[in-house]
């Protein structure tokens, strides 16, 4: 059956994702080429476009990191094709260099960067906004605030691109990508095949030269950009009155519904900036006219604020203006609707809204771990058992910078992405410390291999572990260069990273599969032994990456023996619970239990404690 995000005919309305809805009005532009590195909250975004690849007339590929998804996708739009590159917002910083670069030479096919924001730092080490990046890149920018507007400005901001020739920042935040509306398709358009790269060195080949006139291009290109913005009917305005506010991105949703409040419907006169750079400074004097009081709405940065007092002090306009600075609103996390409404009580000076609280029961905590099952898990464990609270340990971004978490407690610092081996070299180099850096197999091909081959070059100490569970795991189980199988079949180019690192001269090496406790103990130990650039390769598949790409079934499943007398006095159990922390693990009745329905079968814990047992388990 046809998937509607490429069949869909005009005029049907469908419930999308907001992701879902960026494929859509990607699709609706004509893209022919899709570059990324998968980050919540944009996954789904090139997950789809991977999952329909054979329906769509596009080419799409996983990248090995943010920095060369956009030279790919660079070279795409060079060569004409209309180019979409997606990556999260701390995924931008990977990729700056070349992206600052590309807003000088232009882009002939067209080219979208999706920065999916993170206020709140949902699944982020940073709550950083990146329209800062569309003001010192010089890009236009367009923040959609509702799945509908996420496939129009989809639409819109790459029909722009290619029409002007300069890259466009799409701007979204984790609700706009998580969002679920309706959605009303629109046409396909069918562009034609790129024309191939068009020989230019004068506009391709910044050299000092060349780039200070392509600065000055860049600049003209921008005020015509102005003049667009100032025009476009992704900008509206709407009601009267003396108190005005603007908003942009999610937080014109969030003003949407705080003004459907009986004491302030019809109170306000509002501006729905949603193509926000450059600052369509015609529309907003004209706004701004007549007003006494303004309210701008903006998570994270005074970004917006910051422009228009700058733009109110240069038209020598007399209105209060209020916003972060100093308030009413934070300068971090994410709006409600009750917080806006709160506002636009203070800015009209009525009564602070009270808001009902239920009155529910709190729910039970559930902080994440790791999977039952998870081979990361017995990694710990065994490196725990050796090094103990001596070592530092170094983390890196993945599902497994949850060994934070105690019992295992073996992430002591992370910086970013592929941080771990750099960062820890350095700890280790200054102080002469015991290091171990923890890095996952996607990590390590995404900035890792750098890090390891600077650590050899300057002879520094230190244990890496790369912890290879076959698959990208924390982002959704997309691929990487060194897996042999996908949800979408077999890699044939599969890159092995034991011979890699050994091409890099690294002489001390092993590898082992992180549930046999025996074997990694005994590869751990030599390890330590050792000095100088160390590599141990824990290689076991994510159980749940296993049931769907490799078929794999559960045999057997764990049970604690009735004779076990390990509870200890202060209610909780012994060795297996304080040193595993499975989820499989529970407490009855003083003594430690095993959920057969939870438990994956891995058998770590029978290598832990004698008291557990095996026994066959249905297939699952």
């Amino acid at each position: 059956m046809a998937n509607p995000l490429i069949s869909g005919a005009p005029g049907e309305t469908h419930l999308l994702l907001g992701n879902e809805a960026i494929v859509r009005g990607a699709v609706e532009a004509g893209i022919q080429f899709i570059s990324c590195y998968p980050g919540t909250p944009s996954s789904e975004v090139p997950d789809t476009f991977f999952r329909l690849a054979t329906e769509g007339k596009y080419t799409f590929e996983y990248s090995v990191n943010e920095k060369v998804a956009l030279e790919v996708g660079g070279g795409a739009t060079l060569a004409g094709a209309l180019t979409l590159v997606t990556m999260k917002h701390v995924g931008v910083n990977v990729a700056a260099d070349p992206l600052f670069t590309l807003a000088y030479t232009g882009c002939p096919g067209g080219f979208v960067l999706l920065s999916a924001d993170d206020p709140g730092c949902h699944s982020s080490q940073n709550e950083q906004d990146n329209r800062i990046y569309a003001r010192i890149a010089g890009m236009p920018c367009l923040e959609p605030a509702t799945a509908q507007e996420a496939k129009d400005m989809t639409k819109a901001a790459l029909v722009l691109s290619r029409e002007l020739g300069t890259p466009v920042l799409l701007r979204t935040t984790t609700r706009v990508n998580h969002l679920r509306g309706p959605v009303e398709l629109g046409p396909v358009t069918e562009l034609p095949p790129p024309a191939g790269f068009q020989k230019n060195p004068s506009r391709f080949v910044p050299i000092p030269a060349f780039a200070r006139p392509m600065h000055l291009r860049l600049l003209d290109i921008l005020e015509k950009t102005r003049d667009i913005a100032c025009a476009s009917p992704l900008n509206t305005v709407s009601g009267s009155g003396t108190v005005g506010v603007l908003a942009s991105g999610i937080s014109r949703a969030y003003l949407a519904d705080a003004l459907l409040e009986p004491e302030l419907t019809g109170k306000v006169k509002v501006l729905d900036l949603a193509f926000t750079h450059p600052l369509p400074e015609k529309l907003i004097e004209s706004f701004l006219d007549g007003l006494t009081r303004l309210l701008i709405l903006e998570e994270l940065e005074p970004v917006l604020e910051t422009e228009i007092r700058a733009l109110a002090q240069k038209r020598g306009l007399k209105l209060e203006i209020l916003g972060k600075v100093p308030g009413p609103m934070p300068r971090f996390g994410e709006f409600s609707v009750a917080m806006v409404g709160d506002a636009l009580c203070s800015v009209l000076d009525l009564p602070a809204k009270v808001h009902a609280v239920c009155a529910l029961d709190p729910l039970p905590n559930r902080p994440p771990n790791l999977c039952a099952g998870c081979p990361h898990r017995a990694t710990y464990v065994a490196v725990r058992k050796v090094y103990g609270d001596a070592a530092v340990y170094s983390s890196d971004i993945g599902c497994y910078t949850l060994g934070i978490l105690p019992p295992l407690k073996a992430a002591d610092f992370l910086l970013c992405m592929g941080s771990s081996i750099s960062a820890g070299s350095g700890v280790a180099k200054a102080a002469g410390q015991d290091v171990v850096a923890f890095i996952g197999d996607s990590t390590f091909f995404h900035s890792g291999i750098t890090g390891l081959v600077n650590a050899l070059f300057n002879q520094h100490n230190l244990l890496t572990v790369i912890l290879d569970n076959r698959t990208t795991a924390m982002t959704g189980h997309q691929p990487n260069p060194g897996v042999d199988k996908t949800t979408q079949g077999d890699n044939p180019v599969r890159v092995d990273i034991e011979p890699l690192i050994r091409g890099l001269g690294i002489q001390h090496i092993r590898k082992v599969n992180p549930l046999n406790q025996k074997a990694t103990l005994k590869a751990i130990e030599e390890l330590k032994a050792l000095s100088g650039v160390r590599v141990l390769i824990a290689e076991e598949p994510c159980p749940l990456f296993a049931r769907r790409a490799y078929g794999q079934k559960r045999t057997q499943v764990a049970y604690v023996a009735a004779d076990c007398d390990a509870a200890a006095k202060d209610g909780t159990c012994g060795d297996c619970l304080n040193t595993l922390a499975c989820p499989a693990f529970y407490l009855e009745g003083g003594k430690m239990a095993i959920d057969p329905l939870l438990c994956s079968g891995c058998m770590l814990c029978l290598q832990v404690c004698k008291n557990i047992k095996a026994r066959k388990g249905d297939a699952k």
